[in-house]
């Protein structure tokens, strides 16, 4: 028997979910079907494809050439269905977008809605969680990262350079001791992320600047923006992010300190080939550099 593409599909639902529950959800199908249809394509290829686990079901050797092939096989499906179906109209289907906390608050969901506003029939979904998304296992179709991934089979795109601020509420400076250098903001309460959870080192802030105790951290940059507002610190924040509340917000110490960051687009490699992903992807990356441009310029 030769393998089919549905055996193909339910193979790397089970690779990238690495369980027969994970697959069956994402396809919609029951378990124990999953497990007789992996069972099937190892008897098949002669090989087995997975090492079965309490922990789960890992891909062997033999799995993971299989996986290669198998995605190539998928994009080549996605890309007839795209060529067969006509792509000169308006967008359509579910696109995921992972993203850190930040711009996926304060970012995204403008640059989104202006996108579903001229593609009524494109879903797309916001996935804000503060760690690097696997694409490789489809936890979003791509990503926004703030540094580039050095492994993986992946096509990274510079998006835009940001800039943050050190700020504080009004209220606070003014019920607290002056700061004229940073040697003075020992004195005062910092907000910031929680050390241990921050997932990339171009978000490590504080430590770099010989801060290391931080009195209330979170690895929300909502959360951070919100105990600021409220006049309970001060730290550093998105420029983008601020911006909106800048009538209760001042900068601290501006000509001292100043920081740049950058936005990059994280794709697999082989969507480039996809023309409904580039069409996306080129409004998504005007959008973010157009927002952030506009929301910069308001502080």
């Amino acid at each position: 028997m030769d393998p089919q593409w549905d055996d193909m599909r339910i193979f790397l639902a089970v690779a990238r979910t690495e369980s027969l529950s994970g697959a069956g959800r994402e396809l919609k199908v029951d378990p124990a079907t999953v497990g007789r249809r992996i069972a099937r394509l190892e008897e098949a290829l002669g090989t087995p494809l997975f090492a079965k686990s309490p922990q789960g079901y890992a891909p062997t050797d033999a799995g993971q050439r299989l996986f290669a092939h198998a995605e190539r096989a998928e994009q080549a499906m996605e890309g007839a269905v795209e060529e067969l179906a006509g792509t000169s109209g308006q967008l359509s289907g579910q696109i995921r977008i992972g993203a850190p906390d930040g711009c996926a608050t304060f970012i995204l969901p403008q640059v989104c809605a202006q996108i579903s506003e001229t593609n009524p029939d494109l879903d797309i979904q916001i996935v804000s969680l503060p760690r690097v998304f696997n694409l490789t296992k489809r936890e979003a179709d791509l990503a926004i990262g703030v540094s580039q991934p050095t492994a993986g089979r992946l096509s990274v795109q510079k998006i835009t350079d940001y800039s943050l601020s050190l700020v504080g509420a009004r209220n606070y400076l003014r019920n607290h001791e002056t700061i004229e250098s940073l040697d003075d903001l020992a004195a005062h309460k910092i907000v910031g992320y929680i050390p241990d959870m921050i997932f990339d080192k171009e978000l490590d802030y504080l430590s770099a600047m010989g801060i290391e105790r931080v009195a209330l951290a979170s690895n929300s940059v909502s959360v951070q923006m919100a105990w600021i507002r409220q006049g309970n610190g001060i730290g550093i924040v998105h420029d983008f992010a601020a911006a909106p509340f800048m009538r209760r917000l001042v900068r601290v110490l501006p000509d001292q300190f100043s920081l740049t960051r950058s936005f990059y687009l994280i794709r697999h490699q082989d969507d480039r080939r996809l023309e409904r992903m580039n069409r996306f992807t080129e409004a998504l990356v005007s959008g973010i550099r157009n927002e952030v441009s506009r929301l910069q310029s308001e502080t």
